[in-house]
């Protein structure tokens, strides 16, 4: 069973593997490896659990590992149907699909899936960030999941190139997690067009309140930084004090750009409220945010 070969240019023979007449693959002591009927059967990643003795980085590193697992689909067709009007618990059935189905995945496949292995873990807040970029005079879209746990921002997510999709949980703000997307698209001759942040993501996977994909929209390609950071900043810390949380079942959230959130020291009365709106007459040009479906922008970095 055993064969050699001699390679050109050296002295040295070394042994090879050998298909039997069986048609099993020997190793070079005679032992069969690979049974034919075995060559061709799909890997099925097992779905990573939490365990008490994992640190949340630890979790979070073994729920992105799952998803590379899974791979990023290169096929152009999107496997799953992610309609982002869809309430959190329709998402998350089709996030079990996924498990189940174990088929590679793209981004925005990859922020359901993201949401629903970190459910169950109160101290680990998830919301969706979103880019829009540039490149020779097209548009690209991108979407991640942006993590914030114990004073630290990450994200999780797939992409084609490994600096725009998961990053570990070690920035201070949330200005530092996006500024250095920024500097990862600009290795692309990418530029950044509009970041868009949305709430944090209730951990209930029975919730049937829609997931808010883009509650603060920044035209950073007509920003600087300065002003980028101030904006970033303000709607982290509401974020953190769980005002936008929770306002968000209470009534439609509009579109913040370049609004602070943070709730005022009192109530204004109808009559002021209604003199300062005439102050401002854009403000009532202001219209609800649209929750664009996946047909919209696809959601696919062709670079």
């Amino acid at each position: 069973m055993r064969t050699e070969v001699v390679r050109a240019g050296f002295d040295d023979t070394r042994p090879v593997e050998a298909l039997g007449p069986d048609g099993c693959i020997y190793s070079e002591f005679g032992l069969p490896k690979m049974l034919p009927e075995r060559i061709h059967e799909p890997l099925i990643p097992a779905v990573p659990s939490y365990k008490s003795s994992m640190s949340i980085p630890d979790w979070l590193q073994a729920v992105q590992n799952y998803m590379k697992l899974l791979q990023y689909n290169h096929t152009g067709t999107q496997f799953f149907e992610i309609r982002k009007t869809r309430h959190l618990s329709g998402l998350m059935e089709t996030a079990r699909e996924m498990t189940r189905e174990s088929l590679p995945i793209k981004c925005l496949e990859a922020v359901i899936l993201g949401i629903y292995l970190t459910n169950g873990q109160p101290a680990v807040e998830r919301f969706p960030i979103s880019f829009k970029t540039q490149f020779s005079g097209n548009h690209f879209h991108h979407v991640v999941l942006g993590i914030y746990c114990n004073g630290r921002y990450g994200t999780l997510g797939m992409s084609r190139r490994p600096d725009l999709m998961d990053k570990p949980l070690t920035f201070r703000t949330l200005t530092d997690l996006i500024f250095d997307f920024e500097d990862s698209y600009k290795k692309y001759l990418h530029s950044v067009k509009k970041v868009k942040i949305g709430l944090y993501v209730p951990h209930d996977p029975h919730s049937f309140q829609p997931i808010e994909w883009r509650h603060l929209v920044l035209n950073v390609g007509k920003m600087m930084r300065p002003d980028i950071k101030k904006e970033l900043e303000k709607h982290a810390r509401d974020m953190r004090m769980k005002i936008l949380k929770s306002s968000s079942t209470q009534s439609p959230v509009k579109e913040r750009r370049g609004k602070s959130l943070s709730p005022r020291r009192r109530q204004m009365s109808p009559q002021r409220r209604v003199c300062r709106r005439d102050k401002s007459p854009a403000a009532l040009d202001r219209k609800p945010a649209g929750l664009s479906t996946l047909n919209d922008v696809g959601y696919q970095i062709r670079i």
